[in-house]
């Protein structure tokens, strides 16, 4: 039985009506669903970005090599991971049309490139670690190198003990006090940041060791022949001291740990910032998204 025009068309309205209520609901569930996974991932955004952040801190402030290493290394995981998350949010974002969140994802990226750039700067004079070296070679070889010196010159007898027992004691003490003046030196060049202040301390101990070498040649015809090979050894002591002195300057010149805070403290310190505050408007923005994108 055939039904009338008027009912066939009404069943096939009902019919496409149903249909599109389906499809909506399909379109709507498949929207909640990236909304969420938009959500998702703005969260793992902000957290893998602060752990990268953490990582290469920790990374400057490390006091071995193997700490800065390891810390430099998992930072490179972390933002590995934070450009992995990017690829996956924006064409989310740009599939349910979110133009905002799409720029602010956007701003990230930018910012996240100049931050990858000062972030593997800073990380490469980190795990260099000069000054961290410079300071155990002056607390270790070369106090004990200095210590060696003084021993050496104390071990050593006048020829003439009655005349020259006093000039001769001067002249050791005078050895001594002048190779101290450049250890003590040593600390605040590796501590210090400016160059021309810098080059002033090492001026200092140049005419320090002058006057500890002067000292030697003075003693040499004052020591009696037995104490001759004690007077060689004294010179090859003072000869060893400043050659490890010589390498704790230019490791201090390097000045990667100071170099790296700097870098994390001021420029990288501002960037990350930035970074911060793009992510943290990406999820505020994205919490504020309802119902098939709706605000």
């Amino acid at each position: 039985m055939k039904l009338p025009l008027s009912a066939s068309r009404a069943a096939w309205i009902a019919l496409t009506l149903v249909l599109l209520h389906a499809s909506a609901g399909c379109d709507v569930n498949s929207a909640l669903e990236r909304v969420s996974e938009a959500r998702r991932l703005s969260a793992d955004l902000l957290v893998q970005f602060t752990k990268a952040a953490d990582a290469s801190n920790r990374a400057v402030m490390a006091d071995t090599d193997e700490a800065s290493v390891a810390f430099a290394r998992e930072a490179e995981q972390a933002k590995q991971t934070v450009q992995t998350t990017i690829d996956a949010l924006g064409p989310i974002l740009r599939g349910l049309n979110f133009p905002e969140e799409t720029q602010l994802l956007q701003e990230f990226v930018n910012q996240f490139a100049e931050y990858r750039d000062l972030d593997r700067r800073t990380l490469d004079l980190a795990v260099e670690n000069t000054n961290v070296k410079a300071q155990r070679l002056s607390f270790g070889p070369a106090q004990e190198a200095a210590d060696a010196f003084r021993d050496a010159l104390e071990s050593i007898a006048p020829a003439d003990a009655a005349k020259d027992a006093w000039r001769m004691k001067a002249l050791v003490v005078t050895a001594v006090v002048t190779v101290r003046e450049m250890q003590v030196l040593q600390a605040p060049h590796i501590a210090e940041a400016d160059e021309a202040v810098m080059t002033r301390m090492e001026k200092r101990m140049a005419t320090s060791e002058a006057a500890a070498r002067a000292a030697l040649e003075a003693l040499a015809p004052l020591v009696q022949p037995a104490s001759r090979p004690r007077l060689a050894a004294t010179t090859a002591a003072l000869d060893k001291f400043v050659g490890l002195n010589a390498q704790i300057m230019a490791l201090s010149l390097r000045n990667t740990n100071l170099r790296s805070l700097a870098l994390a403290l001021n420029q990288k310190g501002k960037v990350t910032g930035a970074c911060e505050h793009s992510l943290q408007s990406l999820r505020d923005a994205l919490s504020k998204r309802g119902f098939y994108g709706t605000r």
